[in-house]
């Protein structure tokens, strides 16, 4: 089966990276009855986590024990959600750095993310950071009706960003920047 990426459009790498705070993220997809499928996390609800609750790729900080940013990616998809991305995927390509804020703080932090596609049959074993596991079909994420306007509240503020809505789970932020990366590079 054909990647669901085509190596058209080439990944912007943000140039300071490597001076700031730096997180990876693991964009997993499978096929499911021939269409591909992107895995999903939604965080755990806790207590000062700005991002609680909220839909993701699984991923985290990078460490100074990580050999690299795909290293970190697949780290914390172990620590998360339970698979080894080097038993049961095969990295497919990278997508453009995403700039953002570390949490609770204004200082920036760059995303990377990195695309696997699966090869095996998993089960997952998530973690306490992790609420569930969702699969979600890429065309639903092509059907522009599937979008929705997306309010986040800070403190007094009310930001308004575009989402998706997969049965009663908002998808919005970087994961949605990611998700119209994919659907760009697929056309």
């Amino acid at each position: 089966m054909p990647s669901i990426i085509r190596q058209r459009l080439k990944p912007r790498r943000i140039p300071f990276r490597h001076r700031v705070a730096r997180s990876a993220v693991a964009v997993i997809y499978r096929y499911h009855n021939e269409q591909p499928e992107l895995l999903l996390i939604k965080r755990a609800t806790r207590e000062g986590d700005p991002w609680s609750g909220h839909m993701a790729f699984p991923g985290g900080k990078i460490q100074a024990e990580d050999k690299s940013a795909s290293a970190a990616a697949i780290r914390e998809t172990m620590e998360e959600i339970g698979i080894d991305l080097t038993q049961c995927a095969r990295f497919d390509s990278r997508l453009s750095d995403l700039l953002t804020r570390r949490h609770n703080q204004l200082k920036p932090m760059v995303v990377s993310p990195f695309m696997f596609e699966l090869t095996d049959d998993i089960t997952f074993e998530t973690n306490y950071e992790v609420a569930e596991v969702v699969w979600v079909p890429l065309a639903f994420f092509s059907d522009e009706q599937n979008k929705a306007p997306y309010q986040w509240k800070v403190g007094p503020m009310a930001l308004n960003f575009d989402s998706y809505n997969y049965q009663g789970r908002t998808i919005w932020g970087l994961t949605y920047m990611m998700i119209q990366e994919i659907l760009r590079k697929q056309a």
